[in-house]
């Protein structure tokens, strides 16, 4: 049988992790994926928040086979089907036993919205966050009373902040797929972390150290071409960023090569600066030149000063490597 999942975030901004984690399990268990905008409640809704989703979602290399799907376009429907097991109150709401179906205003809840939906998307499996496992039993009600038969629900662990409750903006300083963006950590290294985690049994703390260290491998593997467009650099300087820990670091890195800083060098660096004139003048190998440099007892870390304003940084053959050797000699001879 053909599994045929969803996945069914409201449009409130930026994916949270928890929610990446639920879309990445949707897309490994689902032959067949629908992309729903569960947005029964215009209140909570944000300009903007529905393009952030597919956004994040191919950020994270995850496609859909329909959608995105609102809710609100099938309000209509909604409304069709709790009227036939619905009980009127004198406030005008229609309500199924403890459940509400629709609001005073004819616009239709939450469950009463998931339950028509999955049934007519033909929805076999519901894959989603803990949290949600209170619902699971009236919205199967609700569905054996319209005549439908539930779908599969499957409940994984939630992603919880230090303070060890479900991670929040404001516990942690990373929550959603934007922050990590933002702090630079490849899109690779955020799926490798969602896709180990997997859909955990119980609730587990984010463990952003080790983000960070998928972050490292990421851009080590990274292709030449992908690497220098997320660094704004160009390709011949992608040796010199592939220790980066993170893309904001490959970037400063390439800015400190591209556009170096002037820098004091330390009293005695005249010496390694003239003799790093006369290896890169032979036409010397990067590896090798440092190699020698380091054999005589060379002051690295004036070189380093006097090619890129920094004391640290990529590996100094790699600096030496990307730039071009009548820029390297002039930018040693402006500091000699």
């Amino acid at each position: 049988m053909s599994v045929r999942t969803r996945f069914a975030p409201s449009p409130t901004g930026s994916l949270h992790l928890g929610s990446a984690l639920s879309a990445v399990a949707n897309r490994r268990r689902g032959d067949w994926l629908l992309l729903r905008i569960d947005d029964t409640d215009p209140g909570r809704g944000v300009a903007g928040a529905v393009d952030e989703i597919v956004a994040d979602l191919r950020w994270l290399g995850i496609d859909w086979d329909e959608g995105p799907a609102p809710q609100s376009e099938r309000a209509e429907r909604h409304r069709e089907a709790g009227t036939t097991v619905g009980a009127g109150d004198t406030d005008g709401t229609l309500r199924f036993g403890r459940l509400t179906l629709l609001r005073a205003d004819g616009s239709p809840t939450y469950h009463l919205a998931s339950v028509v939906d999955d049934h007519d998307f033909g929805i076999t499996h519901v894959v989603r966050g803990a949290d949600h496992r209170p619902n699971t039993e009236l919205q199967r009600e609700l569905a054996r009373a319209l005549g439908f038969e539930p779908p599969e629900y499957v409940h994984h662990g939630l992603i919880l902040g230090p303070d060890g409750k479900k991670l929040s903006k404001r516990t942690s300083e990373v929550a959603t797929l934007a922050d990590l963006r933002e702090a630079g950590i490849p899109a690779g290294a955020v799926r490798a972390y969602l896709d180990e985690l997997g859909e955990p049994t119980h609730d587990v703390h984010l463990d952003l150290p080790r983000i960070r260290r998928l972050a490292i491998d990421a851009i080590a593997s990274m292709p030449d071409e992908e690497l220098a467009a997320q660094a704004a650099a160009p390709a011949e300087l992608v040796p010199a960023l592939r220790g980066a820990r993170d893309l904001n670091e490959a970037r400063e890195m390439a800015r400190s090569i591209l556009e170096p800083e002037r820098a004091e060098l330390p009293a005695g660096a005249a010496p390694t600066l003239a003799r790093f004139v006369e290896l890169e003048a032979s036409g010397l190998e990067p590896r090798a030149l440092v190699r020698e440099l380091k054999a005589v007892g060379g002051d690295l870390k004036a070189l380093r000063l006097a090619l890129t304003g920094k004391e640290r940084g990529p590996e100094l053959w790699t600096v030496i490597a990307a730039l071009p050797r009548e820029e390297a000699l002039r930018r040693v001879g402006a500091a000699l």
